[in-house]
């Protein structure tokens, strides 16, 4: 996956050679793209095939990682456009099959052809000619941070993955076009994007048109996506999904992220920065308008969860932990990374929003995905619709007034037998007149509950202990209440006994 990065323009000289050579131009749109997607869908699947072209066998595989698409050369850079198209070279050893990547202008795309020279090449790589370099995605650049600044601000690479920035923030967490079998004992399906079509944009357009093919051996997709990037980069999301099968464990939507450890959840890892983690809870709003928190975990065993019954007005992983003392590395700035905030357009169904913990014992796995899925799950021959707002931000919004729980720290008590637990909140003022818990556990014993204001954050502090008896599990559920009214949005968390 692409970095992000702040790359100043520079003067260069134009290269004589066209940026993209096409390769035809044909007639494109989306209801083309539902076309083929149901056209492949009736036939069986076929994987594609790619072989590394000859020409680069010439390279060591340093030599081929040390290539690096130029900026300068990006398409529409030179047209005063306010996007610019850069191109991802495929791995070495192309352990997936390559993408189709194509520009589309007045109804007609064109498909591009990557060159050598639209690479940055080191002096000590064999001349390469015209060969066509195979391509694993793309990037999209505009100027988000700064007037003088090209940023990148969306990648596509990789399977069905794509990751987005707001200004100011770095990539973080990834989303992607479709779960298949998550979590399943018999192993899980990655469906790919295979072929993208992207628009140009007008001199004045704030937002980019990007549709894609996906493809598995369960199904066949057409996906557009409408992004405008800013302060909140806002994707539109809208796809069709033709299986080939009947798809029982399916993930619309969904999103992985990395959770190693934070003040609660330090297991054996020995780290000397306190927390590391690129979401630290999973945020949902019901359909009733109850806003839910459950923290993350690492745990030593898979861990599912669900969540509602019925699509929420929005879900979505978040990252709370926003100062660089919450982390005290330098080098990652996890304080920096994004939330992801969906929002179904439409009525899904019935179904949960479904929660996945894998253990880790590495900040490079994702370990966390989470998804809506439906309750029937999507039957073969029977085209299945959605449609969805996807936002890259800081933070999503609650209702002004309602606390939300930005830290969770736990330990144990004096005596070693019970579990104590101190929660933060900012949001619902820091007086704790007229104020009550409103405290559960699915087991064990909870003690001593109590609610303080902590004036260092102009906010509340409740504390409680747990005795956990002879429990293995505990589900924990906690939000503070003025009479019968929450003041709080829901606090859940999961304890585990190893």
């Amino acid at each position: 996956m692409a970095a992000s990065s702040a790359v100043p323009a520079t003067k260069r000289t134009p290269p004589p050679a066209p940026v993209a050579k096409p390769v035809g131009g044909y007639q494109f749109s989306f209801d083309t793209l539902l076309g083929e997607a149901k056209h492949l869908a009736s036939k069986p699947y076929t994987p594609q095939r790619s072989t590394f072209p000859a020409g680069l066998d010439k390279l060591s595989p340093e030599q081929y990682r040390s290539m690096r698409f130029n900026r300068d050369d990006a398409i529409w850079g030179r047209e005063g456009l306010p996007f610019r198209l850069e191109l991802l070279r495929a791995h070495f050893n192309l352990p997936a099959p390559a993408v189709t990547v194509s520009t589309v202008e007045d109804g007609t795309a064109v498909d591009i052809v990557a060159t050598p020279a639209m690479f940055d090449l080191e002096a000590a790589v064999p001349q390469l000619s015209t060969l066509s370099l195979p391509l694993s995605g793309f990037r999209l650049v505009t100027q988000i941070n700064s007037k003088k600044i090209w940023d990148e601000f969306l990648v596509f690479q990789g399977a069905s993955y794509f990751r987005g920035v707001a200004k100011d923030l770095l990539y973080g967490l990834s989303a992607r076009g479709l779960a298949i079998n998550t979590a399943e004992p018999a192993g899980e399906e990655f469906p790919a994007f295979t072929h993208f079509w992207i628009e140009r944009p007008a001199p004045k357009d704030n937002s980019i048109v990007i549709d894609a093919l996906l493809e598995s051996e369960s199904t066949t997709g057409a996906y557009r996506f409408t992004v405008q990037p800013g302060v909140e980069t806002v994707m539109d999301v809208e796809l069709t999904l033709f299986p080939r099968t009947d798809l029982h464990v399916v993930g619309i939507a969904p999103l992985t992220s990395m959770f190693l450890f934070d003040e609660t959840n330090r297991g054996h890892l020995d780290d000397y920065r306190p927390e590391v983690h690129d979401s630290d809870g999973l945020q949902i709003t019901s359909t009733a308008g109850e806003h839910i928190f459950r923290q993350l975990a690492n745990p030593t065993k898979l861990q599912v969860s669900t969540f509602t019954t019925r699509p929420p007005q929005g879900f979505g992983l978040v990252q709370r932990s926003r100062e660089q003392s919450d982390f005290q590395d330098f080098d990652n700035l996890y304080e920096r990374r994004p939330s992801a905030w969906v929002e179904p357009k439409g009525d899904w169904g019935a179904g949960a929003v479904e929660l996945v913990e894998i253990p880790s014992g590495r900040e490079s796995n994702d370990n966390i995905v989470t998804f809506w899925r439906p309750a029937q799950g999507l039957p073969a021959g029977r085209p299945a619709e959605f449609a969805y707002r996807l936002i890259w931000l800081a933070d999503p919004a609650l209702p002004k007034g309602l606390g939300k729980f930005v830290a969770t720290r736990s330990g144990a008590s004096l005596d070693g037998k019970r579990r104590v637990f101190i929660l933060d909140i900012v949001g619902a003022g820091e007086k704790t007149e007229g104020l009550k818990l409103d405290l559960g556990a699915s087991a064990g014993r909870v003690s001593s509950p109590a609610l303080m204001s902590n004036v260092a954050l102009h906010g509340l502090r409740a504390s409680f202990e747990v005795d956990p008896a002879d429990a293995d599990l505990i589900e924990m559920r906690l939000r503070i209440m003025r009479g019968d009214h929450p003041v709080t949005e829901t606090w859940l968390y999961r304890w585990t006994a190893t």
